[in-house]
């Protein structure tokens, strides 16, 4: 999640400034860019326990560590690093030590694979002498809920004691999941509309592909993703299908209204985070929150409440597509493949959205219901997610060929970071299932193998 915002920002003083914040994404095509976030576990290799905030191997010690031996720029809250920043990106804790790069806007696939690489290499680096690993899954496969360390981040606090209120595994979605996104550009309204009709629906496609959470407390849980089943019983107000994204007028204003109309959790003034928790953003528009009387927002104000929005697409001053769980290297270069393919040639974009314009709204939500469980094999008219997971693929590599953006030595293009995926879809074998099979084969029903063979 976010840094503390800098600075006050421009006053808001009426519902346009707030559309017209949205609007400002709109991009030519020749300035689109490739955002990429992922996070991952830390953990300690004697016990494989999860490494606590403070102490010589810690998640501060990590992040010193970044700092001093890698060139990154402390973020502080108190006295205490929180964040990373260097040459547009950032490193960023979520509540339970998760660590998560927030990659540059990059132009092609082939940087955004260089800069996760060369940030692996980092954090390898600095983990090394601290006996620490790092893994890439969308659950916790062992630790229990209180086994979890609080990172010492005061919007996380006023969150977890926000949680329970609205539904049962709020916690373990800040504590104990982690997920790989990419961020996409649109060029008008009416791109924005269409990338997010599209991807919207075809999230459940990318959760199968990389569902990658069958463990709970060290036992299979009977889900493929449980990372994405943990957000049907999180919050429904700020989470879920967005069904008036898929209805006439669908716009930058009605989203507007959406995130209007969201609960709030907190504002951040004079250094510090303010408990406003279940006040909404039009309510503060009114000068009507209890911690502030009278008080109105700033732009900062709503660009952090944009960020505490969790749909399955999110939108920013661009699209976030967030249906995936964490996962191996070679998948975090995957996801934003599979999504460029499909949403940056106009073409792919145009065969994608003809996919899915016939869907219903039930058919959409029993994708969303069913697909956390039941993965690739999840029924879909006279088809499955596996077949439907083929076709999209297929969209994805010909719009990627279409970009024909190459290598360095001008050789591959960028359909090779699909090949994964393309394999997964073939066998209908997910992460998942392959780490079920090891775990009821060669395993022998133990996870302490799970940590030394997919440890980045």
């Amino acid at each position: 999640m976010s840094a503390p915002p800098q600075g006050k920002g421009e006053p808001i003083t009426d519902r346009r400034q707030l559309v017209a914040y949205l609007e400002k994404g709109c991009k030519p095509r020749e300035a689109w860019r490739i955002g990429t976030e992922h996070e991952k576990f830390a953990f300690t290799w004697e016990d494989l326990k999860p490494l606590p905030y403070e102490g010589e191997r810690g998640i501060r010690a990590l992040l010193e560590g970044l700092s001093k031996y890698c060139g990154w720029m402390p973020v502080l809250e108190g006295d205490k690093p929180i964040a990373l920043t260097k040459e547009g990106c950032n490193v960023t804790l979520e509540p339970g030590g998760q660590v998560e790069l927030s990659g540059a806007p990059l132009e092609t696939l082939h940087q955004t694979c260089n800069e996760v690489h060369t940030h692996l290499d980092q954090v390898k680096e600095v983990c090394g002498p601290m006996n620490a690993g790092m893994l890439g899954m969308g659950f916790a496969p062992t630790w229990r809920r209180d086994e979890m360390p609080k990172m010492p981040k005061a919007r996380y606090d006023i969150m977890r004691a926000y949680m329970p209120k609205k539904g049962s595994l709020g916690l373990d979605m800040m504590h104990r999941t982690c997920t790989v996104q990419v961020n996409l550009d649109f060029a008008d309204e009416a791109d924005m509309v269409r990338k997010f009709r599209t991807s919207l629906a075809l999230q459940p496609i990318a959760t199968a592909l990389f569902a990658n959470s069958p463990f709970t407390e060290g036992k299979p849980n009977g889900f493929q993703s449980y990372r994405s089943h943990i957000w049907t019983d999180t919050d429904p107000d700020r989470s879920g299908m967005l069904d008036f994204v898929f209805e006439d007028g669908m716009s930058f204003e009605r989203y507007v209204d959406y995130i209007l109309d969201m609960p709030m959790y907190f504002l951040y003034r004079e250094g510090r985070y303010l408990d406003v928790s279940g006040k909404s953003f039009r309510d503060f528009m009114e000068g009507k929150l209890d911690a502030l009387p009278g008080e109105r927002p700033n732009v900062n104000d709503w660009a952090d409440h944009l960020t505490t929005a969790f749909p399955e697409v999110r939108l920013k001053r661009f699209l976030e597509m967030r249906g995936a769980d964490g996962g191996r290297w070679e998948k975090l270069c995957a996801l934003p493949a599979l999504w460029v393919g499909l949403l940056y040639d106009s073409d792919a974009l145009t065969t994608a959205e003809d996919l899915v314009k016939d869907w219903t709204k039930e058919e959409r939500h029993f994708l969303r219901d069913h697909v956390p469980r039941d993965g690739l094999k999840t029924p879909f008219r006279n088809r499955d997610v596996q077949a439907i997971a083929k076709d999209v693929l297929a969209i994805a590599a010909e719009g990627l060929r279409r970009r024909a953006r190459f290598d360095r030595l001008g050789d591959l293009d960028e359909t090779q970071f699909l090949a994964p995926l393309v394999d997964i879809a073939e066998t209908g074998e997910s992460p998942a299932t392959k780490k079920l099979a090891a775990y009821h084969g060669r395993w022998q029903g133990a996870l302490s193998p799970l940590f030394r063979e997919f440890a980045y």
